[in-house]
């Protein structure tokens, strides 16, 4: 039986509604249509000449006239539903592109073809989104990193990335993805939050604002932390905004993220190793060269590692008023994780050492829970 009996069939000859789950012989429908506009387009889809309208524009019309050849009985809403489908496949990112374009929305996260989650105001929700098949989630990935010069196969199934517009991403495939791809997206806020959004969100009051608002003035050396998604880096972000216009800042994160809108900011971001496993430039050497650019200011999205001694080094020699995050669940337990990243450096310090180069760097630890 040919595909267009089949979905007349399943239509019912056009009458009745039709399933909210995914129809195989739409989706095969889909795929058919999406290689046609492939092969018609070609590199016109990758000409950065042509204005998004105008690329839009050609899509559209050659979806029309596609359907038009194939004549396949498909109802308005289903008509209108494939188009949708299939300019989100070619000009966006599929199934998730709508979700990207929310503002609301702040994180998307897809554990398999059928199971895309999101994160709006703070709490997590399934979607009715989903992808054909795991064919078609990784074709979206591998569009994705494309897109910012990566890639990801079995050799490398790991990718973490920055979108164009700032968004971070992460893919993971077979074989480390069990039952996957996974693909998480952090959106990049075109708007960052200020401390006034803070304190409307219940984070912190006002006289805690001035507090630490006087203490960024003063110079002081600010351990923003806190769990996952507690916030550090929108916290870090709003404490640097209250850094000084006339000083000389620069901020090194493993991926973009921070927004300082001072005019003398430098924003320095660590590299991966290739694929060869070269070239990989860590936040601890990011680090260390800060040292040589002639900084007021340096605040490092997040210690992770070895690098927390370079911070130390830095707060201690002249460097006042750095700022930094780091993933621990209370104060306490700040400063033993401190302990241990600067152990991780690779040199053999005394712990009475490592405790007196805290006590003497660290004037504050804001910490931050859900």
């Amino acid at each position: 039986m040919s595909l267009y009996k089949r979905l007349h069939e399943q239509q019912g000859n056009g009458a009745g509604p039709v399933n909210k789950r995914r129809d195989p012989v739409l989706d095969e429908l889909r795929q058919k249509i999406h290689h046609h506009l492939i092969d018609e387009l070609g590199p016109i889809l990758y000409d950065k000449r042509l204005s998004e309208e105008d690329l839009r524009r050609r899509v559209q019309d050659q979806l029309h006239a596609a359907l038009a050849v194939e004549r396949a009985p498909l109802s308005a809403a289903d008509k209108a539903q494939l188009i949708q489908d299939v300019s989100d496949d070619i000009l966006g990112y599929g199934p998730i592109d709508r979700l990207l374009k929310d503002e609301d929305i702040t994180e998307v996260m897809v554990n398999g073809p059928d199971r895309v989650f999101i994160e709006r105001s703070g709490k997590v929700e399934k979607t009715g989104a989903s992808f054909v098949d795991d064919t078609h989630l990784r074709r979206i990935i591998d569009k994705i990193v494309g897109q910012v010069g990566r890639r990801i196969d079995e050799a490398q199934p790991l990718c973490d990335a920055r979108l164009p517009d700032g968004s971070r991403v992460n893919a993971v495939i077979h074989p480390l993805a069990i039952g996957g791809p996974f693909l998480t997206i952090r959106k990049f806020s075109k708007d960052p939050y200020q401390i006034d959004d803070l304190i409307r969100f219940g984070t912190l009051n006002a006289a805690s604002a001035r507090f630490l608002q006087a203490m960024v003035v003063g110079r002081l050396n600010i351990i923003v932390s806190g769990g996952t998604g507690t916030g550090k880096t929108t916290t870090l972000n709003v404490l640097s905004s209250f850094i000084p216009g006339d000083e000389r800042i620069i901020t090194v994160e493993d991926a973009k993220e921070l927004q300082l809108h001072q005019e003398h900011v430098l924003a320095l971001e660590a590299r991966p190793p290739n694929i060869e496993g070269k070239g990989q430039v860590t936040i601890r050497d990011l680090v260390k060269n800060t040292l040589r650019m002639r900084p007021d200011r340096i605040v490092v999205g997040e210690c992770r590692a070895g690098e927390a001694l370079d911070m130390l080094q830095a707060m201690n020699t002249g460097h006042d008023g750095s700022l930094t995050t780091v993933h621990a669940n209370s104060p306490r337990d700040t400063l033993a994780r401190l302990e241990t990243l600067v152990l991780m450096a690779g040199f053999d310090l005394p712990v009475r050492a490592i405790r007196e180069q805290m006590a003497s760097a660290i004037d504050c630890v804001v910490q931050l829970t859900r």
